[in-house]
């Protein structure tokens, strides 16, 4: 029952009430209907959101890119082990051949095309860093693939949160959540 489900939402009671709801980084369609009314209705009547990151903001998306490459004139044959590299290079020719397969007919009735669609996530992977670059192969499969195109869940939310002309904001920095991961060792990697 949608009433019974565990709604990842807390509520701090002060007057109003301010709600903190935990989301997920993935394709809103594939967890809206298991959100509980009670967080949809929590997001309805809020009249200030904040998110993580604000995912709608040309600068955050930018400084994300930027984040995520290496040193200035290193690229990703100068850090990985070589039989690693040829790996991962092959598996990304298999991946941008497959894809058109993978693609949905709603994808290419958008316009969406295979080899736009292959630059947008792996476009540049040559100059990111490996944590960066494992974390795009981790999405480089088909079930991912289809559902490109759908906004993850907190964009999905900032989108609905700007078209209902509330007031956003977010709690976190690029750099607060690019300097971890930029600072793991290659062997965390």
């Amino acid at each position: 029952q949608q009433s019974e489900l565990n709604s990842f939402l807390w509520t701090i009671k002060r007057d109003p009430p301010s709600y903190f709801f935990g989301t997920i980084h993935v394709p809103y369609t594939r967890v809206w209907d298991f959100i509980p009314e009670n967080s949809k209705k929590a997001f309805q009547q809020s009249h200030i959101v904040y998110f993580e990151l604000d995912l709608t903001d040309p600068y955050t998306i930018s400084a994300l890119t930027s984040c995520q490459l290496l040193p200035q004139g290193k690229n990703l044959q100068d850090v990985l082990p070589q039989d690693i590299y040829c790996r991962l290079k092959r598996h990304l020719e298999y991946v941008k051949l497959m894809m058109p397969s993978w693609m949905t007919p709603d994808q290419r009735g958008k316009g969406l095309y295979a080899d736009y669609l292959f630059n947008a996530i792996a476009g540049n992977w040559e100059r990111k860093r490996p944590v960066w670059v494992m974390l795009m192969v981790n999405s480089l499969t088909e079930a991912d693939i289809k559902s490109r195109g759908v906004p993850v869940l907190d964009l999905y939310l900032a989108q609905e949160a700007e078209r209902l002309r509330k007031q956003t904001g977010a709690v976190e920095k690029v750099e607060e959540q690019c300097h971890p991961l930029n600072g793991l060792n290659f062997s965390q990697v």
